[in-house]
């Protein structure tokens, strides 16, 4: 572990959970992830400046509006349908369904509801709409190998809007 601060080039790997408006925790990682400060990783909801200047061992709490992290609910992205036109495979709540669009783009819904013999599914993220707290720990901060600077654009990542 380096005693090095946060700034534009640095590797930085952290772990990090998020809680929702009741404290409980909806995503959580106990396995560092990495990426390079400044570089192609977009982090979520002013999570940079957050941590720009933090050390190893540091740990900082963002609250974030729907706007920051995950977005507004979007009711367009939400479908209900009778239960016997659904593949019996997706009948169960969370189930993942791929759909696509008209022009090609395949997007994820997931089952939200079996109700009366119809089955909703949703396309939003599942925290859309939500106020949550993200609370990082710095794991380590240090320069970079030549493979995780040139895989910068691929690293893991807790990405803008993408945070699962």
């Amino acid at each position: 572990m380096s005693d090095q601060a946060i700034r534009p080039g640095k590797y930085v790997s952290l772990t990090y959970s998020i809680t929702d408006d009741t404290g409980s925790v909806v995503e959580q990682t106990d396995l560092p992830v990495g990426y390079i400060h400044g570089g192609n990783t977009e982090l979520i909801g002013g999570m940079d400046d957050a941590v720009t200047g933090k050390r190893a061992g540091d740990r900082v709490e963002l609250s974030l509006a729907p706007g920051q992290a995950f977005g507004p609910h979007d009711p367009n992205l939400t479908f209900t349908d009778s239960l016997e036109n659904v593949p019996p495979e997706f009948r169960r709540i969370g189930a993942e369904v791929p759909m696509q669009s008209d022009s090609g783009e395949v997007r994820n819904f997931y089952v939200t509801a079996i109700d009366d013999g119809t089955l909703t599914v949703d396309g939003n993220h599942p925290l859309a709409g939500k106020a949550v707290k993200v609370h990082v720990r710095i794991q380590d901060v240090r320069d970079p190998t030549g493979e995780e600077f040139a895989q910068d654009g691929g690293a893991s990542s807790i990405p803008s809007g993408t945070l699962h």
